[in-house]
This record gives C-alpha cells, structure tokens and sequence, in this order.
C-alpha cells in the first residue's frame, strides 16, 4: 500500500516538475481557499470549492498522463495523436471554466458583481 502511495506521489511531483499549468492551478487553488477565508465562506460552498478544486487538478493530472502516454508511442506526427492530446486538454479547459462559475456563483455577491 504504501509503494502504490509513493507511485501516486511520484505522479503528482512529475506534474508539479513538468507542468506549468499544474502549477498554475496550485496557485488559482491557494487563491481560492484565501479568498474562502477572508470571506467566511458557508460550510457547503467549501464543499463546492473542494469538489471543483479537486476536480480541474484531477483533469490536468490527467492531461498529463495521456500527453506522456501519446508521446510514449508516437514519436512523429500522427492526426489522432493531436486529438488525443487535444481532447485531454480540452477536459481541463472545461474543468477550469466550471471552476470559474463556481467562482463567481460563490464570489461573485460577496464583490458586488
């Protein structure tokens, strides 16, 4: 159990090392739970930050894996190796731009918007 810990570890730190978008989104994420605490935000938006948190650096974990993996198999240019990466980045697009909504759904009144 604690080899399997260490492999996921592993998954997260290469992500961290090689990805600027994870890092990136590591930011958004220290914004985000600043932003919840100067604003004292409900016990059930927490839960909402959480679950949205979780899932856009799920996403991009995910992207990652599916890049390594694409790039481990093709070495030139294929068409369905561009989709491929293409459609795992377009599921952290979406991750991100739901992560914005509920940003604002929650944000937003507490700013005046």
């Amino acid at each position: 159990m604690l080899r399997k810990l260490g492999a996921a570890l592993a998954g997260i730190h290469y992500c961290l090392r090689t990805q600027i978008n994870m890092v990136i989104h590591l930011l958004a994420m220290a914004a985000v739970i600043l932003a919840g605490i100067i604003f004292r935000v409900q016990p059930w938006e927490w839960v909402a930050l959480t679950i949205t948190i979780t899932m856009v650096l799920a996403a991009e974990a995910l992207n990652t894996a599916v890049e390594v993996t694409v790039n481990l198999y093709i070495k030139q240019y294929h068409p369905l190796a561009r989709v491929a990466k293409d459609v795992a980045a377009g599921a952290v697009l979406i991750t991100a731009l739901g992560a914005l909504f509920v940003a604002y759904f929650i944000f937003g009144p507490r700013l005046g918007f």
